[in-house]
């Protein structure tokens, strides 16, 4: 079944099968330097929060996201799979790769 995902940092939104990563979703956006190497939650560079929504966590390392971090919503992207619609804040490092091309984009004013 798939669910989308809606990125609140840039506005996009995109389609997350219920049997794969958010993180794996998210590389069909086509941005460079989304990290997909590690994809088993080794790096710890994909954290997202989610804001809402419903999703199956898988084991996460306490090196990566602490305790208090997961009751907060903070999460690996690559460990979790979409049970509902989500609603997600981009945090840590991945931040800079989804961000960057929107901010891009921006018009510059000269004089």
């Amino acid at each position: 079944m798939k669910h989308y995902v809606l990125i609140e940092d840039t506005g996009e939104r995109y389609p997350c099968a219920d049997s794969e990563s958010v993180l794996e979703g998210m590389a069909r956006l086509g941005r460079h330097g989304i990290p997909l190497g590690c994809r088993g939650g080794g790096c710890g560079v994909c954290k997202v929060r989610v804001l809402s929504g419903d999703y199956e966590s898988r084991v996460m390392s306490r090196q990566h996201v602490s305790a208090e971090e997961a009751a907060s919503g903070c999460v690996l992207a690559c460990r979790i799979l979409p049970q509902s619609d989500l609603h997600l804040q981009v945090i840590g490092k991945l931040r800079k790769a989804v961000c960057r091309e929107i901010g891009a984009a921006a018009p510059v004013n000269q004089p």
